[in-house]
């Protein structure tokens, strides 16, 4: 396993520091504040460390961003076992630092079992090979990047990324709502699926928000776009693995009112939708901006 991978998958395995309480470190990835997507990622991990016995898998999450983070400080997180019953178990969980809150998650755990099956079919896009990773791209335009964050941008990956048609953030034109990534882990990864879940999250957090930018001609690159996200939620339909190539389809069906919603499907290579996510963020300029 790779160095870079190890240490996404510690940072998203916490420290336990009282009854269903946990702290956790964070992760500078260069934007302006904390990762949301490590926030979740952290967040289903917490409230998966208090469930009884093994059986229980992660059906859905929803979460809302209630402040900024910083990477300057550790974050806490507080699980309300809300229900353990036959089928379902629910959990409450409260992310905090300096003893503020910055997020809130209900989660929702189920015993795997047999039904009703139909899924969406995976769109028909070209498959990963041959496409340029984000980081070689983010390589390629090195110089572009202010100097404080440009080895952050640069560094080595725990998760590839491959989209089709990346958008030139430095020179952004106008185009439709919709993005395909390809994403997987950068190495082998263990057969803990509690591992691949709680990194699935985290890496949808990537990506969602700037499809929403496509139309108007922007990117997150600009300084005076203001961008952060509102709300998130996703749906684990099937068991996944992080370390297997996953196409991760984005559009964007409304912007307005300073936000922009999106909405993801994830799929395997065999065709199977393995989950869903929705979120929307704030997209404004800062001109404009206040306190969100």
């Amino acid at each position: 396993m790779s160095e870079v991978l190890e240490g996404l998958i510690q940072l998203l395995k916490l420290e336990a520091i009282g009854v269903n309480r946990f702290r956790g470190r964070s992760q500078d990835l260069g934007f302006r504040n904390l990762f949301g997507g490590q926030v979740l990622g952290q967040s289903l991990s917490a409230a998966t460390q208090t469930l009884n016995g093994s059986e229980w898998t992660p059906h859905s999450l929803h979460a809302y961003f209630l402040r900024p983070g910083t990477v300057a400080d550790s974050v806490e997180f507080e699980v309300d076992v809300v229900r353990d019953g036959k089928s379902f178990a629910t959990r409450q969980v409260t992310a905090s630092q300096n003893g503020k809150a910055i997020l809130t998650m209900m989660c929702s755990f189920q015993h795997p079992e047999d039904g009703f099956v139909h899924m969406a079919p995976m769109p028909e896009v070209k498959g990963p090979d041959g496409i340029p990773s984000q980081l070689e791209l983010a390589r390629k335009f090195r110089d572009f990047f202010p100097e404080r964050v440009r080895d952050i941008y640069t560094a080595d990956k725990p998760i590839e990324m491959r989209v089709l048609d990346p958008v030139n953030i430095f020179a952004p034109s106008k185009k439709e709502p919709v993005k395909y990534v390809w994403m997987k882990a950068d190495a082998p990864m263990s057969d803990n699926l509690n591992e691949h879940y709680t990194m699935l999250a985290y890496a949808t957090d990537f990506n969602l928000i700037p499809t929403a930018l496509h139309p108007h001609a922007v990117s997150v690159g600009q300084k005076d776009m203001q961008v952060a996200s509102l709300d998130h939620s996703v749906w684990f339909h099937r068991p996944l693995r992080m370390d297997e190539w996953l196409l991760y389809a984005i559009d964007s069906p409304n912007a307005g009112g300073g936000r922009g919603l999106c909405r993801g499907q994830i799929f395997n290579q065999a065709g199977e939708l393995v989950a869903s996510v929705a979120q929307e963020g704030l997209i404004r300029r800062r001109q404009e901006a206040g306190d969100a």
